[in-house]
């Protein structure tokens, strides 16, 4: 059986930490690092605020796979 690293334990550390949140805690902390995310993609890129989220939103739209509906109904 394999030791456990450091990385483990951090890693087993911050899913404990994590889980003795309460969910409106856990919403918190998610919209936090969704924050701290779009200060470093306007910091690293030189954009302001509006312009990074709707960056953001455009590859977002990109990713998204069409709906199986809306390509029967524009058929």
């Amino acid at each position: 059986m394999r030791r456990p690293s450091v990385a483990d334990d951090v890693r087993k550390a911050h899913r404990d930490e994590i889980a003795a949140l309460s969910p409106s805690e856990r919403v918190d902390l998610a919209l936090e690092l969704g924050r701290r995310s779009l200060d470093l993609h306007c910091a690293k890129d030189g954009l302001a605020l509006d312009e990074a989220r709707r960056l953001r939103e455009q590859r977002l739209q990109a990713q998204r796979r069409p709906s199986a509906c809306l390509r029967a109904l524009q058929s």
